[in-house]
């Protein structure tokens, strides 16, 4: 069945194969912004209303560390108290784990059926994220952790890693996340960067920064 590209995005050129994808883990693979949120809210504001949510949904679209950081400045709350509440979620996901992002499975099982890989390039600690892709059933195939000893992104090291351990041709492959830094990341060692918009959350973005709205909008990409 043929597919339209989506809007704002340019199918693969004649003769490019798309078979691979490289994905950021939180807020692209698992929706672990709510429930992050609504606690750095309560434990910041002591509640977690529309304002409050909003407010600390701006930080954390950067980093929960700076999230926790700039909140213990505005709120005077000890970030201390802030970084148990976080760590609390980890709890709370052992056995009530984040949802899986609406089309995550269908793009990847795509990927898998032509012959691709998911790999994975987080900020996440390994034992938090294999943790989840247990609770969620998530199956990929490599993923590299910046606290194993790799440098964050926008550094692109942990896309470069991928590539370079799987073989694979910055041009045959395709990287998502939901933050600037991801997408940069990625362009930085020639892989098309793809920013995944959060309705909602204003982002300072680089120029001519391809987004998409929705992950089903990866699907016109593959080959």
């Amino acid at each position: 069945m043929h597919r339209t590209a989506p809007q704002g995005l340019r199918p693969p050129r004649k003769g490019r194969t798309i078979r691979s994808i490289i994905w950021d883990f939180g807020g692209t693979l698992v929706d672990t912004y709510p429930d992050v949120d609504r606690a750095l809210a309560r434990a910041a504001f002591a509640d977690d209303d529309e304002q409050h949510l909003a407010e600390v949904a701006a930080l954390t679209r950067i980093s929960s560390g700076h999230a926790i950081g700039e909140l213990a400045d505005r709120t005077g709350v000890a970030e201390d108290v802030l970084r148990a509440a976080y760590d609390g979620v980890k709890e709370l996901w052992q056995h009530t784990p984040a949802p899986v992002m609406p089309h995550a499975r269908e793009v990847m099982a795509a990927v898998t059926e032509v012959g691709g890989l998911n790999l994975v390039a987080t900020h996440r600690d390994r034992g938090s994220a294999e943790q989840l892709l247990r609770a969620t059933g998530l199956a990929v195939d490599d993923m590299v952790c910046a606290p194993d000893g790799y440098e964050r992104k926008p550094s692109p090291q942990m896309v470069q890693v991928l590539l370079e351990r799987h073989r694979l041709a910055p041009a045959e492959v395709i990287a998502v996340g939901d933050r600037p830094g991801d997408a940069e990341a990625a362009r930085a060692v020639g892989v098309t960067g793809l920013l995944l918009v959060t309705p909602g959350i204003p982002l300072a973005l680089p120029a001519n920064l391809p987004q998409i709205a929705s992950l089903r909008e990866l699907l016109p990409m593959l080959a």
